[in-house]
């Protein structure tokens, strides 16, 4: 299996919304009128990518295969391998997505450092920048990397490399560095991005090694502009955090080989990445027993945490009050405000409010509805809330308590960390009684 690419190609630009071709660039598209849509692509039998043997269509029948489990290899990192639901599947292809600065490369380079036979490309650093980041983290460790930005010339020499058993794993630094000549765009544009990406998932699958792609993320939250790669490569993994706060969170949001509500929680330290094994007691452990101040035990794929819901409420100056949630859904927290005004009396039409999840987690579940809901409360009434008291569960429109899974992991996690009091539908049935049993 070679890799071949053919020079003398063409091109032309097709509009993502209507489909209209156009052998140059438009601005606008002159068929449905869409702005900055039309993306450049390769005329279809012109641009080779990595080439194998040509086997004949069959149809297969699914009973007569026989289930087998994937093979995974082993990151040495335990919130890594939760993360990616075992550890890294064999002819994958797994993109790490996040903000500049956030600690990707970091991540990824202490992957790199853990196993054995790994291909560091880099479009963005020198080796010698690599190198000092090595350094950091462990000094004088003989880390393979190739300094390139065609995605043709990177293909071959993994392809070189692979043949004599050099390389087990390949991690690219970032795929929005990457160009091929085929195509006249500049490197990170929608067209350079989707071809390398698509030449990069060709060579995993052929050669059965995993590939790790880097994307930087836009200030809109998008992936190289629109999100073009989530549905090319297997597994999305995405590195959030504040860059001013010391913990990283890794989410996983798409995975063809384990779950997608799993995240692992990291410390970012001067030499590099450290796992956290007890994000609950790291997250509490600065907490204070104040008004406003609530505990919550949520679920992450399988592993049950505890995480600190602050609120503030304040009479506001402004002609519509405001509602702002950091860690949580904006929208569900304009949601549980109405239902507190409605279903509680609280005269919150003249208040701002406040809600934020410590730790940089981001909270999408609704058994968190109560520990928010008592946050404002208690911010409200300037009541704290029993020291050993957990919320759990989700809040209806009517005020009502609702029941949510796997309640007695969440109790038992709580219990480790020295909480005896779990508020939830078992002891109360609707908010008004939460309040009762939770302020003191």
């Amino acid at each position: 299996m070679t890799y071949k690419s053919n020079k003398t190609h063409r091109s032309y630009y097709i509009c993502q919304q209507c489909g209209y071709h156009s052998p140059t660039y438009l601005g606008k598209c002159p068929q449905c009128d869409s702005w900055n849509c039309l993306v450049e692509t390769i005329e279809k039998g012109q641009g080779e990518r990595v080439k194998g043997k040509v086997e004949q269509a069959e149809i297969i029948d699914l009973s007569k295969i026989q289930k087998t489990d994937y093979k995974r290899i082993s990151t040495n990192i335990d919130e890594f391998d939760r993360v990616l639901g075992g550890g890294i599947v064999a002819g994958s292809l797994v993109l790490v997505s996040g903000d500049p600065g956030i600690g990707k490369s970091t991540l990824l380079t202490q992957l790199a450092m853990n196993l054995k036979n790994v291909l560091y490309v880099s479009g963005e650093e020198s080796a010698r920048q690599i190198k000092l980041r090595v350094d950091r983290i462990k000094p004088n460790f003989p880390l393979s990397v190739l300094n390139e930005t065609d995605v043709d010339n990177i293909i071959e020499k993994i392809q070189e490399i692979f043949s004599q058993g050099h390389s087990n794993l390949v991690i690219v630094d970032s795929i929005q560095t990457l160009e091929t000549g085929d195509l006249e765009s500049i490197p990170g544009s929608v067209g350079q991005v989707r071809e390398c990406t698509h030449r990069l998932q060709r060579l995993a699958k052929l050669f059965n090694i995993p590939v790790f792609l880097v994307g930087h993320v836009t200030k809109e939250g998008n992936l190289a502009g629109p999100k073009t790669l989530e549905h090319v490569v297997d597994v999305v993994l995405s590195l959030e955090g504040d860059p001013t706060s010391m913990f990283r969170i890794l989410r996983s949001t798409k995975n063809r080989f384990g779950p997608t509500d799993e995240v692992g929680v990291f410390e970012m330290e001067d030499k590099g990445m450290i796992e956290v094994k007890n994000p609950s007691k790291l997250f509490l452990d600065t907490k204070q027993q104040a008004p406003g101040s609530a505990v919550a035990a949520i679920l992450t794929g399988i592993r049950s945490l505890l995480v600190e819901i602050q609120a503030i409420v304040t009479k506001s100056s402004l002609p519509m009050p405001r509602r702002i949630g950091n860690g949580i859904d904006n929208n569900r927290l304009q949601l549980l405000a109405a239902v507190l005004q409605k279903r509680l009396g609280l005269p919150l039409y003249d208040m701002d409010i406040f809600v934020n999840v410590t730790g940089g987690l981001k909270l999408d579940e609704p058994a968190a509805d109560l520990g928010i809901c008592m946050a404002i409360v208690s911010s409200f009434k300037e009541q704290a809330i029993l020291k050993d008291a957990v919320l759990i569960g989700e809040v209806g429109l009517l005020g009502e308590l609702r029941a949510v899974r796997q309640i007695d992991k969440r109790i038992s996690e709580a219990k480790k960390l020295g909480f005896t009091t779990a508020i939830s539908l078992q002891v109360a049935k609707n908010l008004s009684q939460a309040v009762k049993l939770a302020l003191e």
